[in-house]
């Protein structure tokens, strides 16, 4: 049948080596990417940095140089080691990603590798979607913040100047890409549930205001300890939230015509197939 599993049955062993080859694919690609970024790691880190040059321009501190500090002989190498690595997950994400799927995919049905698939290709795109908010907004509107506290000095006071290590900066830049990136997985995976029937449109409509606090508790959880960051992925998270009741709710009109035309199909054929009353 068409809508059958494709792939024919295999033993236990061939499954394995079948793993064996997405794996080292996967981690192949995974690592020739990392040997890349790590030999433009001080590149990508100035693009990092980009965010904190315009946080100072927007404090009113064109005139002073950024400087990054690391007080630790090895703290520089290992901020790049880190940097090639979200780099090179990032750049060998399609590789793993089709790995995964070659690897799944003759186990599923046609109508469920059909409704995958765009799963599959939205989810990388919302979380770029989510980092490219940290990249040119979040991040220099927190670093902002944190600059807004300096001291300049003079009769009384003293001289308090923000100097960030290359360590922490990356932390904080990676911790928010990662937090609204996964944040932003938010309507895959309720549309996800909404397909299988483990959630309803009308049941996340009526929590609504659990969703609320709990995008604050989040929110505070992964975020740095400031309000700016906190409230900054806690109103996504809920405009997120309800983009993901719109889409639950285009599953469940999309299921119920489904059914419609199922219903109405085999009517006619029962209908076709009635016999009439015999002729004498």
């Amino acid at each position: 049948m068409s809508g059958d599993i494709e792939d024919k049955p295999q033993p236990l062993i061939e499954h394995l080596i079948e793993l064996r080859a997405r794996l080292m694919w996967a981690v192949g690609a995974f690592f020739v990417a990392f040997l890349v970024c790590f030999y433009f790691a001080k590149q990508l880190f100035n693009l990092l940095v980009l965010p904190f040059k315009w946080a100072v321009n927007w404090a009113g501190l064109s005139h002073r140089n950024v400087e990054l500090i690391y007080t630790a002989p090895q703290e520089f190498f290992f901020t790049q080691i880190k940097v090639a690595m979200f780099g090179a997950l990032v750049i060998a994400f399609p590789v793993i990603a089709s790995q995964v799927y070659k690897f799944v995919a003759p186990g599923l049905y046609k109508n469920e590798r059909a409704a995958f698939l765009p799963f599959l290709i939205a989810s990388p795109v919302l979380f770029l979607l989510g980092g490219a908010l940290v990249y040119f907004f979040f991040t220099p509107m927190v670093m902002w913040f944190f600059l807004a506290m300096e001291q300049g000095g003079g009769e009384g006071q003293v001289a308090i100047q923000l100097l960030p290590k290359v360590s922490e900066y990356l932390s904080l830049i990676m911790s928010l890409v990662f937090a609204f990136g996964l944040v932003f997985q938010l309507p895959v995976v309720t549309t996800l549930l909404a397909r299988v029937g483990f959630v309803t449109s009308q049941g996340l409509a009526e929590k609504r205001k659990y969703a609320i606090v709990i995008a604050f508790v989040v929110a505070a959880v992964l975020t740095p300890p400031d309000p700016v960051s906190q409230i900054g992925l806690a109103l996504p998270a809920i405009l997120l939230y309800e983009i993901s009741i719109y889409t639950a709710r285009l599953v469940e009109r999309r299921r119920e015509a489904e059914a419609l035309a199922g219903e109405s199909a085999s009517s006619q054929e029962g209908s076709s197939g009635t016999v009439g009353p015999a002729q004498g």
